[in-house]
């Protein structure tokens, strides 16, 4: 992996350490604000028996984190693909001649 140039290595990781921020901030208040703060507003809402903040204090902040990795993933490989750092650029005949060189000898 390496970059065009210094601004474009600059401009990834900004771009890189914004998207981080903005989910982890989102995950904070999902975990510890509906999970503590507004815990007692939100178990007055009931969805399938359960007190809704008991749900997202035990399992709804869990879901929220697979799902902000998921997003990070995609919108990770969309910056590389931006700054052409991604790692999949091999032409598929080059993988291809790779894999037979690989197990022909």
């Amino acid at each position: 992996m390496s970059f065009e140039s210094e601004k474009h290595a600059d401009d990834y990781w900004k771009e890189n350490l914004r998207m981080m921020l903005t989910l982890l901030s989102i995950w904070f208040a999902v975990s510890f604000g509906a999970g503590i703060l507004f815990v007692e507003e939100l178990n007055a809402i009931r969805i399938g028996g359960f007190k809704l903040g008991f749900w997202f204090a035990q399992q709804g902040s869990i879901y929220v984190f697979l799902a902000l990795i998921v997003v990070y993933v995609v919108k990770m490989n969309k910056l590389d693909r931006k700054y052409n750092v991604h790692e999949d650029h091999e032409e598929p005949d080059e993988f291809e001649e790779a894999l037979e060189e690989e197990f022909t000898h």
